[in-house]
């Protein structure tokens, strides 16, 4: 069902990368949960108006609020596919973010009332009416919302949308808030036993436990997430694949949406190539890693000493004691200069976010270290912060 409904509403539904299809997808997805929340919202108050459930109510004003929560995540995505302009160079993309995080506020405000509601009828307990058509409703409610939280992570997964997880998220809990809402009616109608408010209560705290989780999943893109370390070892694999590049360091990923990432590095070369063969190979490196992953790319390139036997070695004795203090420092940009009475070794560390060391004492360690090679060596180095990490 899912794989026809996406070839036939979304042309090139395969360049999941492009903005213009990643809108269709969630104009697709949007289109599908209002028309069907809607049918079981109004299934589920007819059921509640015939029983007097408090429970079965509040599961049809759940429905109504997906609805609008497939509203917003529609606008989100037709607002998100808007292109480029002088305001917004890197496009509209993060829209797709605060249209799920607004989705997720929904969810945990309908969690919210119906965990008053519940209260207030556990406190002033009323009967419920048993009803077989409430019954079929609910069941069928179950399996309808099973269908869509498979649909929308089947989608989300293929385009890699925060959103439409958080809307199968939410699916999956109303999958659940339903079922609880379901035994609750069959207890009651089955042995008379009013259980309906406590019903409520469990409904409400699933409802607010996947509004968390959804809200969580869409604070972190906005707020700048570190990138998929898959992400990064590609893109590292790819570079040093390039024999004229030795090393790279300083990369940066950002994400400006989904389909919108850019990314910055250095790498370095021997000084000694050809300069126009070194560029060649760059402007190659940025092509590929486009036409391969969808980032935008820009390269700075750094000419480094490999052929001088003597700053190899003392490359590789540095390198070493760094990791003493830290197994995940590394260094880049090593070159070295000598004066008549101490030679200066130059160097960046790049210093992992887990290190507990403060910057003083990284510098305060790393020197003395380096004095105990030859006391008349003296570390000038600069600490760079690591912006990724590789699986």
């Amino acid at each position: 069902m899912t794989e026809r409904l996406v070839r036939r509403f979304i042309p090139d539904w395969e360049k999941v990368q492009e903005p213009a299809v990643r809108e269709r997808y969630g104009i697709l997805s949007g289109a599908v949960g209002i028309f069907l929340n809607l049918l079981l919202s109004v299934g589920k108050m007819l059921a509640g108006l015939l029983t007097g459930s408090i429970a079965v109510t509040a599961d049809a004003f759940n429905n109504l609020s997906d609805a609008g929560s497939s509203v917003v995540t529609l606008v989100g995505f037709k607002l998100a596919g808007q292109k480029a302009d002088d305001s917004h160079p890197f496009g509209h993309g993060r829209i797709e973010y605060l249209a799920g995080l607004l989705v997720s506020l929904l969810i945990l405000m309908v969690g919210v009332e119906l965990g008053k509601s519940s209260i207030e009828k556990i406190l002033r307990p009323e009967p419920v009416e048993f009803s077989l058509l409430s019954v079929v409703i609910l069941a069928v409610s179950i399996l309808v919302k099973l269908w869509m939280s498979r649909f929308n992570r089947k989608l989300g997964k293929r385009i890699d949308s925060a959103a439409m997880e958080a809307t199968a998220t939410d699916s999956l809990s109303d999958v659940v808030a339903t079922s609880a809402v379901l035994a609750g009616t069959l207890v009651g109608g089955f042995t008379g036993v009013s259980i309906d408010g406590w019903i409520g209560v469990v409904v409400a705290v699933f409802i607010l436990r996947a509004g968390w989780g959804a809200a969580k999943d869409t604070l972190d893109p906005l707020l700048g997430s570190a990138p998929d370390p898959v992400l990064v070892k590609q893109i590292q694999e790819l570079v040093m694949s390039h024999k004229q590049v030795v090393g790279m360091h300083d990369l940066v990923i950002h994400d400006y949406g989904p389909g919108r990432r850019m990314c910055s590095f250095h790498a370095e070369v021997p000084q000694s190539d050809d300069i126009m063969e070194a560029h060649d190979a760059i402007d190659h490196i940025e092509r590929e890693i486009y036409q391969k992953f969808g980032v935008e790319t820009t390269v700075h390139m750094d000419p480094i000493a490999t052929e001088d036997e003597e700053v190899n070695r003392l490359r590789e004795q540095v390198r070493g004691l760094v990791k003493e203090l830290d197994a995940g420092m590394t260094i880049h940009d090593f070159r070295v200069t000598r004066g008549p009475q101490h030679t200066n070794l130059i160097f960046d560390v790049v210093v992992p976010h887990s290190c507990k060391l403060s910057d003083q004492e990284i510098v305060r360690q790393i020197t003395e270290k380096v004095r105990t090679l030859d006391p008349n060596y003296y570390a000038v180095l600069q600490l760079d912060r690591a912006y990724v990490t590789a699986e």
